[in-house]
């Protein structure tokens, strides 16, 4: 066994649950708060340099940029799950042929996604019913992102690749890196350079170039515990990859298009300043959402090795670990959104309107009392994931960001805008429940496999 995987073997199955957590988790939030930080003032730096028509347009245009990402992040995620298991396993060359297959295909699927949205961006904007400056801001927008989709993609796979190899600490600087560069170059592309709306996608592609470049390093050298070496494709492998990658990747399509619908909807509500109050309250809820996801992603890694190798005591004690951090974040997120919507708000642009602040402010305090139930589904989803039970997992994954949300889309318009804005907590509750219902039915397959576990010690 090389050193490598001998560290990552007593990382994973050897450390406490409690220091995993430490070791493994903190460095995972602090890694995401990074880039949700970034995100947040990549919102702040467009809404104060080019105005509101451009914060719109890029609210406009990100869903299907996302949608761009989410490929990436299937065959990502999706091969993550089995590699961990297959390391646990002993099986260091079934984990490496996972690794190198799902590299190639992120690249070839980049290319391929890009020139398609490249081409049809003008449509799928006209599509939502933008026009003039609205529309030519986010055309430009999504087209810088679907040049650089070929070498951007990669960047969020190689984050659960260094995990998974035991490189958490370098994951973590890592993305915080990529934060502070991209940071900079957009600061200076749209205060400094004065350039426009596409400016601000070149940083973004820019940083992450840069940073998927370093996290390719080691892995092109062999220093780490996955190597690459000659993909030999089977249908079978595929099948695994996008079954195991499919919840992620079904929460990240069905999101952005709950939120495609909602700006169709809002545009014809309430125009532009309510895309914008929209748009608001998405940044901010997209600060939360990646500590939960560092907190409960950076932790699959150790769920699925010590479920490869059927410690299944140390799973469920990791993963109670993730739940009781997921509930402390949402519930400090949630309070802290409703005792401060006015600052938050006025991050994003002009506050002087009076209306527009009112309108701002209610739907943030609405918006925010879904985030003290929201960790339940998602850690629970993310649990399903780690242990390869995909189909619960993309139930909670699609209902959370699809149905649920489109059906209170239709129940909750009559009312008016200001009903619109309880999408979110109702969302939340409804996912719980049916995460609830779930969780319990495994439950029970947990007690006959640790019942087993007791029996073999």
């Amino acid at each position: 066994m090389s050193e490598t995987s001998s560290s990552a073997n007593s990382l994973f199955l050897n450390t406490s649950p409690g220091r995993l957590f430490l070791l493994a988790a903190l460095p995972g939030a602090i890694s995401m708060l990074a880039s949700s930080l970034y995100g947040l003032l990549d919102g702040i730096f467009v809404g104060q340099s080019l105005g509101e028509t451009a914060f719109a347009s890029l609210n406009l245009a990100f869903p299907f940029v996302i949608i761009n990402f989410s490929l990436a992040d299937l065959i990502g995620v999706g091969s993550a799950v089995p590699i961990s298991i297959n390391l646990g396993m002993k099986k260091d060359r079934e984990a490496n042929n996972v690794f190198s297959c799902a590299v190639l295909m992120i690249i070839l699927t980049g290319a391929a996604i890009g020139a398609f949205l490249y081409a049809t961006a003008p449509f799928l904007i006209g599509f939502l019913g933008a026009e003039g400056l609205l529309k030519d801001y986010a055309v430009q927008y999504m087209r810088v992102y679907a040049v650089c989709s070929p070498v951007t993609t990669i960047v969020f796979a190689m984050d659960n690749y260094l995990r998974i190899c035991g490189k958490i600490r370098m994951s973590m600087w890592l993305n915080i890196f990529m934060s502070v560069l991209t940071g900079v170059l957009e600061f200076t592309f749209l205060f400094i350079f004065r350039w426009g709306i596409w400016g601000a996608a070149l940083a973004t592609c820019s940083g992450m170039i840069v940073c998927a470049s370093i996290a390719l390093y080691p892995l092109l050298r062999g220093r780490l515990q996955l190597r690459f070496c000659r993909p030999k494709f089977s249908l079978a492998l595929i099948q695994k990859i996008i079954a195991c990658g499919s919840p992620n990747f079904l929460n990240n399509i069905a999101g952005r298009i709950t939120s495609i619908i909602m700006n169709i909807v809002l545009l014809d509500m309430g125009g532009a300043g309510a895309v914008t109050i929209y748009g608001i309250l998405m940044y901010v809820g997209d600060t939360v959402q990646p500590l939960l996801y560092g907190v409960c992603d950076s932790l699959q890694p150790a769920v699925g090795y010590n479920w490869g190798a059927k410690q299944y005591g140390r799973v469920q004690a990791i993963e109670r670990y993730c739940f009781t951090a997921g509930a402390a974040i949402s519930i400090a997120a949630s309070a802290f959104m409703f005792l401060f919507p006015a600052q938050l708000v006025a991050l994003f642009g002009d506050n002087s309107d009076p209306a527009f602040m009112e309108s701002a402010v209610l739907a943030m305090r609405l918006f925010c009392s879904g985030y003290l139930i929201r960790w339940y589904s998602f850690a629970s989803q993310s649990y399903m994931l780690a242990v390869e039970r995909p189909v619960p997992a993309a139930m909670i994954s699609v209902s959370t960001a699809l149905i649920f949300p489109v059906i209170l889309i239709l129940l909750l318009r009559p009312a008016g805008l200001n009903a619109i804005w309880l999408n979110q907590p109702g969302t939340c509750l409804l996912a719980a429940l049916l995460a609830a219902v779930l969780m319990r039915r495994f439950a029970g397959e947990m007690k006959r496999l640790n019942a087993g576990e007791k029996e073999r010690g």
